[in-house]
């Protein structure tokens, strides 16, 4: 047998051709595209394998649509994890806001605190402080103390009730008190929430000077 034959007999036939398994290309690799928001260079799905000739082709529908649905799976659970992620900051910033209402406040700062302390909170010389530096260091329930101690607003003379009340007050369960007569002028009911509420919101620059735009 000469060194033709051999040579022959060494290479593949088409029989053997057909049996070797097709290679795929790399275009035909399932990809989604990136979450909103989330650098491509983090996508679990986008093809890695471009021009590898040693990653076969999944040509099998069956194959094709399981890892289709596994990857969207994967997918929409990523963007709904960074849209939870949110609430958490958003939940907090609500929980922050003071209670009462900025404009009920202003009508009763402007009604008993605006001829001592002006009519936007930042005091008037040789009359009232500037509140808004001082509410600025204050949180509710600080302000809702002073402000029941400073006018003893219908409280027994026990400090333990004196305490109660304040927690009343901050946690909305006693809304309404009554303000007493200065020089008889007549008596106001006053929100204290509301109060802290237009001056935290002034002392905070959320809120200009003036009337709120909305009531």
């Amino acid at each position: 047998m000469g060194a033709g034959a051999l040579v022959r007999a060494a290479s593949p036939g088409p029989a053997a051709a057909d049996r070797t398994p097709a290679l795929g290309r790399a275009d035909d690799v399932v990809r989604l595209p990136a979450c909103p928001g989330t650098p491509a260079r983090l996508n679990p799905f986008a093809s890695h394998h471009r021009g590898d000739p040693m990653k076969p082709h999944l040509r099998s529908p069956l194959m094709r649509a399981a890892l289709l649905a596994l990857a969207s799976a994967a997918w929409l659970g990523g963007c709904a994890v960074e849209w939870q992620n949110r609430e958490p900051a958003r939940q907090l910033a609500k929980a922050a806001q003071p209670q009462g209402s900025v404009y009920g406040g202003w009508r009763v700062f402007q009604a008993r605190c605006a001829s001592c302390h002006g009519a936007d909170a930042a005091g008037l010389a040789g009359a009232g402080p500037n509140l808004l530096e001082r509410v600025a260091t204050l949180g509710e329930r600080r302000f809702v103390g002073l402000v029941l101690n400073r006018y003893d607003w219908g409280l027994p003379p026990q400090q333990a009730d004196r305490s109660a009340l304040v927690d009343e007050v901050v946690a909305g369960r006693q809304g309404l008190l009554t303000m007493p007569a200065w020089g008889g002028e007549p008596v106001v009911t006053a929100h204290i929430a509301d109060l802290y509420a237009y001056l935290s919101a002034r002392a905070e620059g959320t809120v200009g000077p003036g009337r709120p735009s909305t009531p």
